[in-house]
């Protein structure tokens, strides 16, 4: 038997799940835990339950112990080994003085260039400013992106108005290498353009630009 059903549709996990949240939000526990609300909302209303890696975000998160959390056994006070994965609080406060775990974040470079929409732009100075930061649990599992590869660079021209307009900033992902249909920045002679890419039998490319 899943220890997370019971003979109400997850009733008693929902119960302990809003019991672990204190007075928070279900919205602002979402964003806490980098889950969407709509399926934050369901693990609420007991109409589904978490996947195992889910499970332990809501327990590190909420701060109560998983088994407490799955199965309504033991104590809901974090154990020992519970504590060890659980970061400390980093000394960084968002503008409403709550403590910020920087562990759920990442820390992208942003490059001093730009990937032209137009006719093209040259980059010698590759060095980076400074970093831009992004939920890791958005870029682990909703992008499918290693952080590593990831960088931050701007957009000049107006050649993709509409989709990309001129100053835009915007994610590359370095470690997306095989070519398919979307938007991509390429490297052509030291110059970074982005055009839109679409793959044509015999491993051509057709590159083109939205306007």
């Amino acid at each position: 038997m899943d220890p997370l059903l019971d003979n109400h549709k997850g009733t008693t996990f929902a119960e302990r799940l809003r019991i672990a949240i204190g007075d928070k939000s279900i919205r602002q526990f979402a964003i806490d835990c980098g889950i969407s609300y709509g399926a934050m909302h369901k693990y609420f209303t007991g109409t589904t339950q978490p996947t195992l890696d889910n499970l332990v975000i809501l327990s590190k998160t909420a701060g109560v112990g998983i088994e407490w959390l799955a199965t309504g056994q033991n104590s809901p006070v974090l154990t020992g080994t519970e504590l060890q994965t659980v970061p400390a609080a980093s000394g960084v406060l968002d503008v409403h003085g709550n403590d910020v775990d920087l562990g759920e974040f990442v820390f992208v470079p942003r490059y001093n260039v730009a990937a032209a929409a137009g006719y093209g732009a040259w980059n010698d100075d590759e060095t980076p400013m400074f970093t831009v930061s992004f939920r890791r649990y958005w870029i682990v599992n909703h992008l499918k992106a290693d952080p590593t590869k990831l960088s931050v660079i701007s957009v000049v021209g107006d050649s993709m108005e509409g989709v990309l307009n001129d100053k835009d900033i915007i994610l590359v992902n370095h470690g997306d290498k095989e070519p398919r249909e979307g938007i991509y920045v390429l490297r052509l002679d030291g110059q970074l353009i982005v055009k839109r890419v679409q793959r044509l039998p015999g491993s051509e490319l057709f590159v083109t630009s939205t306007n």
